[in-house]
């Protein structure tokens, strides 16, 4: 054997299969655990975000508890514990104590953990760095006790390695409770973990969660809906985006013996008619094996897939948190700073690499935010609060690109984060969040994922904009309104006791200097949990509405044109809103908007509007989105030119 043959030969003995857990064990860093104060709040958010998974699979209304007790040395007890579907005792050590074990990694729906590494790795950093082992308490069943799990991982093979098992009773009809010892700096991470658990409350209104820390003040960040969020149903792969290496595995697997079945059985959104023109532009026989393709007959059957129209894929498999529901949340969570509106807006689900995703944000704006300093980003994806790489995520790269000088914003040279005084807010709801790293704190800059994020952020832009220019108009408009009403009257009256004649109408007065149509709305909330509400859908229909409460809404349009006035007047309806009494008689009602085809109004005169809306909570709807066509919207205060569905 030659010198090199032995090298080699060597080189081969050295070489032997590093196990996942041992991998990580001297990379923590890549999971978050790079330092202390990291650490705690990735380990807090790792547990919550199993609770919530777990809570919502199985129908529950979450309720988490989160505690730390602060021991010497740095040395931190985090307890976990909630009222989810417990655990079964043979699947603890494989949850607890295995990386990359889970049930969701190959399953295309949303959820906020997917790779199995998160609560193991916490875990596995608690074993590494104080020595000591997870103790793990699950009951599943109310009439049945719980078990007591102590346990370890053994690194080399990436198992569990239990401790000890014991039987005992705990009080509550089902959950789990989890307690670990992890090296962290307390002092320096609180605010991170009140922040995040804060931020986790704004995206899971269904939530309630109670933090307690080391001195025993505790946070209670009370539930804001009593809705459970729709189940996300699990989908096959959307053919727009996918892979040419994952489209030939995916054949390779198949069941299917012809290429048409295969692409309707194995993908979504794929038909007869867009299977048909699939094949038919990448000139494939539909009759097709596709086990024996070739690779040449795949690429032209991948580059097929871009060139022919496929319907986005079914929205089931995502569970966006809602327009109403954001708006809820970030209002009682900026409730202190008494904000001045907010404004939120969802874009349709789009997809990238085969994955469909959806964009929803908010701009929270006013109130006794700063007007001097940058506007504060909230970052979330599938319902997961984004704390760090705030500059590595493509949402902030998104808000930085758009121009917002144009929305009344600071912003030098019209790139960067804008100064005012608002809170932006961002979620991605989608089957996979291509996140830069592990630590799954900041989102890959993906143009499709960009393009959405500018598009939602520029119509919440322009609602802001309309916003402060409909009040800006309104109050100069009103000032001039008292103004003439005090004066006026008083040199009429002052004219009139000079002549000894009666006080004239000041009507055509008034209506010739203000020379507007002034529409005003108010909205009030009644409480009707004791009386059913009827309540007209959409043209006819109707259904009852028990308990609740009833939002109701009062238009006042006076013309104060010199001429008689015309025009059609349109009221956005909030999403999940039931259409109650509408007066007078709308011309149309559909799923979003009133029409009221308004009769000539004579000049100084007024029209009184009013709808009643069942189906949301108080504050969810405080301010009306009204339009006018046929009419110049020069002319009108307190609406905007209606531009057509």
């Amino acid at each position: 054997m030659t010198e090199v043959e032995a090298i080699a030969h060597k080189l081969a003995r050295q070489q032997k299969e590093i196990s996942v857990a041992e991998f990580f064990e001297r990379n923590k860093h890549i999971l978050g655990f790079g330092n202390p104060t990291r650490s705690l709040l990735t380990s807090v958010k790792e547990g919550v975000d199993n609770v919530l998974d777990a809570c919502e699979e199985s129908g529950i209304l979450p309720e988490i508890y989160v505690e730390i007790k602060n021991h010497e040395d740095g040395e931190c007890r985090l307890i976990i514990e909630d009222n989810g579907p417990g655990i079964i005792k043979k699947q603890v050590p494989h949850i607890f104590g295995r990386l990359l074990y889970g049930s969701r990694f190959h399953a295309i729906r949303q959820s906020r953990g997917q790779q199995g590494i998160g609560i193991s790795a916490v875990v596995l950093y608690s074993q590494l760095t104080t020595g000591k082992h997870a103790k793990i308490t699950s009951k599943i069943q109310e009439d049945r006790p719980a078990t007591v799990t102590e346990l370890a991982i053994d690194t080399n093979r990436n198992r569990a390695e239990v401790i000890s098992r014991a039987i005992v009773h705990w009080e509550k009809p089902s959950g789990t409770r989890l307690e670990v010892s992890i090296v962290a700096d307390y002092k320096r991470g609180k605010r991170f973990v009140y922040d995040y658990l804060q931020s986790t409350s704004i995206v899971n209104p269904h939530a309630q969660i109670t933090f307690k820390e080391p001195d025993g003040t505790e946070h209670l960040f009370e539930r804001t809906s009593e809705t459970i969020p729709k189940k996300p149903i699990e989908i096959k792969p959307h053919p727009q985006g996918i892979e040419l290496g994952t489209l030939i595995k995916i054949a390779k697997g198949t069941k299917s013996r012809r290429l048409s079945s295969f692409l309707k059985s194995e993908f979504s959104s794929m038909g007869d008619r867009t299977t048909k023109a699939v094949c038919e532009k990448a000139q494939l026989d539909r009759g097709l094996d596709p086990k024996k393709m070739s690779r040449e007959q795949f690429l032209t059957l991948h580059k097929a897939f871009k060139k022919v129209k496929i319907m986005a894929p079914s929205t089931d498999c995502l569970s966006p948190i809602g327009e109403i529901l954001i708006k809820r949340s970030l209002k009682h969570q900026t409730q202190e700073i008494s904000p001045e509106f907010i404004y939120t807006a969802s874009r349709p689900t789009s997809v990238f690499s085969g994955s469909p995703f959806q964009i929803e944000v908010g701009i929270v704006y006013g109130g006794s935010l700063p007007k001097d300093k940058s506007v504060r980003l909230l970052r979330f994806a599938n319902r997961v609060p984004l704390l760090y790489q705030q500059g590595d995520c493509v949402s902030t790269a998104a808000i930085s690109s758009i121009d917002w000088r144009r929305y009344g914003f600071d912003q030098s040279s019209g790139k960067g984060i804008p100064s005012g005084p608002a809170i932006f807010f961002t979620h991605m709801s989608s089957t996979l969040i291509p996140f830069t790293s592990e630590s799954k704190e900041a989102i890959a800059d993906i143009p499709e994922i960009e393009s959405e994020i500018k598009l939602a952020f520029r119509e919440c832009a322009r609602k802001v904009q309309s916003h402060i220019h409909k009040e800006v108009k309104r109050v100069k408009t009103r000032e001039k309104f008292d103004l003439i009403t005090k004066i006026l009257p008083e040199i009429a009256k002052k004219s009139s006791d000079m002549l000894g004649k009666p006080v004239p109408s000041l009507d055509a007065v008034i209506t010739k200097i203000m020379d507007v149509i002034w529409i005003e709305d108010l909205i009030e909330c009644e409480k009707t949990s004791s009386k059913p509400v009827q309540a007209t859908l959409f043209e006819d229909s109707s259904e009852n509405i028990d308990g609740g409460w009833i939002t109701k809404s009062t238009i006042l349009v006076v013309n104060y044109k010199n001429m008689p006035q015309k025009f059609n007047l349109y009221a956005l309806i909030p999403e999940d809103a039931v259409v109650g009494t509408v007066t007078p008689k709308p011309a149309k009602i559909t799923s979003r908007y009133i029409k009221w085809n308004l009769d000539a109004i004579d000049p100084a005169n007024k029209v009184d509007i009013s709808f009643e809306l069942a189906g949301l909570d108080k504050g969810d709807f405080d301010e009306n989105d009204l339009y006018i066509e046929n009419i110049n919207a020069s002319y009108v205060i307190g609406a905007d030119k209606w531009e057509g569905e």
